[in-house]
């Protein structure tokens, strides 16, 4: 019984010896294809495309992975953020106090300069306004009576005809006719200021925002009323740090996006001094608003424009790499279906717009790795396919194909990588150089 169970064990023996003596006889293994055979499959079938080293074969690259060096202009500028709110907004208040007999607008109304916008009961104010009209006329006639009596008195007394006592009482009653005159006048210039007081006015062309009484209310003196904003211009107030002070001064423009929209302005005023708990310097912004298209308060961002590079060499920020610890940016140029790090020098960096002037290292036509695409070095042999084909390649993976941009260590779906388009700043790589 035990010997049945190791038989099968002898003959596999046995025929491991015969094929060894066979490999023996025929050592180049011309003489037996078979042998031949043998010997490719001991080698793990070297001879297939399967065996061959991945890492010899093209990186696959998609369409949307290769970046265009191009020609363009860029703008040095500085990001800024805020509420646009109206270059005016004035709290229109009572001048008196007394009951409203109407009000004449309502939150949202526009309103222009001198335009009534409530009343207040005038009846005892107008009574008072006419009794200082007829003061002042009585005034006058006194004055008039007076200067004519005092004219009188200094001819007669040059005659002799009077004493020297009646011309000093008739030039006493002139000066104080003079005085009923003024106060008379006074008193009409200050009814006819309260008497228009009864009247509110706008006190500039804009809309309000705010009504605060109502008719019928008696209002105390200094009540507020309305609420009314001038926001054909618009005003941001932005600040920026101390180490840019020097690249912000009157009149520069200002390019801003609010709701979707484009708009432009420009640098209004700026502050003389930085502020010390801060560190920051303030700046105020006008934005033109004459068609009422930005509403009041509304948030903005926008950047200030600095020098303006015309003609410039551009590339897409993401394709700019940097190596921990190394501040010397490079890119993967493809030359000739092979990459190539070169050594970049930037200039303007737009990080609004995703872009980055090359001072050196790049030329206009160029091509260049874009997005965070690690599989690549040196020397390393590329293939650009285009979307279709990319597209093919993500449902059909053939063994033994070049492994694509970013595809995973294990094989299988080889997904092409999409390079990123964000605006951060330069990529980051950790390839080797």
């Amino acid at each position: 019984m035990h010997l049945k169970r190791y038989l099968p064990i002898v003959a596999l023996l046995a025929a491991a010896a015969c094929g060894g003596k066979s490999g023996s006889a025929n050592p180049n293994g011309k003489g037996d294809p078979a042998a031949k055979g043998g010997s490719q499959s001991k080698g793990g079938a070297a001879g297939s495309p399967g065996a061959m080293d991945r890492r010899n074969l093209p990186v696959v690259l998609g369409a949307a992975d290769v970046i265009d060096v191009r020609k363009g202009t860029i703008e040095s500028s500085l990001g800024i953020q805020g509420n646009l709110t109206p270059i005016e907004e004035i709290v229109v208040r009572a001048r008196m106090e007394g009951n409203l007999v109407s009000v004449a607008v309502r939150a949202g109304t526009s309103v222009s300069a001198g335009q009534v916008l409530a009343r207040f009961d005038d009846a005892t104010v107008q009574g008072d306004h006419e009794s200082a009209v007829a003061d002042v006329e009585s005034a006058r006639s006194d004055l008039a009576n007076a200067q004519w009596n005092a004219d009188q008195s200094a001819d007669l007394f040059k005659a002799g005809a009077i004493p020297e006592r009646d011309l000093r009482t008739s030039q006493a009653a002139l000066v104080a006719a003079k005085a009923r005159m003024a106060a008379a006048d006074s008193r009409l210039k200050g009814m006819s200021q309260t008497l228009a007081d009864t009247r509110v006015l706008a006190p500039t062309s804009g809309v309000v925002s705010l009504r605060s009484a109502d008719p019928g209310e008696h209002v105390s003196r200094g009540a507020a009323l309305f609420t009314v904003v001038r926001s054909n211009v618009l005003e941001l107030e932005a600040t920026v740090p101390a180490r840019n002070a020097g690249d912000i001064a009157a009149n520069q423009a200002v390019r801003f996006v609010s709701d979707g929209r484009d708009f432009t302005g420009r640098v209004a005023r700026v502050n003389p001094a930085i502020n010390p708990a801060s560190r920051a310097l303030t700046f105020y912004v006008e934005v033109p608003n004459v068609k009422g298209e930005i509403r009041a308060n509304a948030f903005a961002t926008g950047r200030v424009i600095g020098k303006v590079v015309p003609d410039a060499t551009l590339l897409i920020s993401s394709a700019v790499r940097q190596n921990p610890g190394d501040p010397q940016a490079f890119v993967y140029a493809i030359v000739n279906g092979a990459v190539e790090r070169r050594t970049v020098t930037l200039g303007i960096v737009d990080e609004l717009a995703g872009v980055s002037q090359i001072l050196e290292g790049l030329a206009p036509g160029d091509k260049v790795i874009g997005g965070n695409i690690t599989a690549v070095g040196n020397g390393t042999r590329v293939t650009i396919v285009s979307g279709e084909s990319s597209r093919a390649g993500r449902d059909v993976s053939p063994a033994g194909t070049a492994p694509t941009a970013g595809a995973g260590r294990t094989g299988g779906q080889t997904d092409t990588v999409r390079s990123g388009r964000t605006p951060a700043g330069p990529a980051r790589s950790d390839s080797g150089k």
